[in-house]
């Protein structure tokens, strides 16, 4: 009648394909894998089976997604809510991603250089730049603090 649950080694291999191009956060993976009700208990097992094999780990997903993250130039907000999109908890970002560390200053004055380069003259191109860089995903102190110092220079 209906086609036939895959097996371990179907999920599995499946499973690692998708790793092999990417790395992927439990739940993302989970919900690639996901087949009927039957296949679940399989899904399950390949998931332990890839996390004991260390193919599979939210950790190293949060390091290379920050880290790939900061080099577009996105924000530390930006950056949170996409790991919390992925179903990264909030212990492991808080291990990958300070909103505090300094250099979301640095990152924040070459995207604002790069979109800029200029200080704003007025008050209505000051709140433009401030869009653009609160929807990079920078703090409003942050912000406040770079396009601030740039005014002075």
């Amino acid at each position: 009648m209906g086609q036939e649950d895959p097996s371990f080694d179907e999920i599995r291999n499946r499973a690692l394909r998708l790793l092999a191009r990417r790395e992927h956060t439990e739940s993302e993976l989970r919900k690639k894998l996901a087949g009927g009700e039957r296949a679940a208990a399989n899904v399950q097992a390949v998931i332990l089976h890839l996390k004991r094999a260390n193919y599979l780990s939210d950790d190293r997903f949060t390091e290379v997604y920050v880290r790939s993250r900061m080099e577009r130039g996105d924000g530390p907000l930006k950056i949170r809510h996409g790991l919390k999109a992925r179903g990264v908890q909030d212990s492991i970002i808080g291990r990958y991603l300070d909103v505090a560390d300094e250099v979301w200053e640095t990152i924040l004055h070459g995207v604002w250089a790069r979109k800029f380069g200029t200080a704003p003259s007025d008050y209505k191109a000051w709140a433009k730049q401030a869009r653009f860089l609160q929807s990079r995903g920078f703090t409003a102190e942050q912000i406040n603090k770079v396009v601030s110092s740039t005014e002075q220079e």
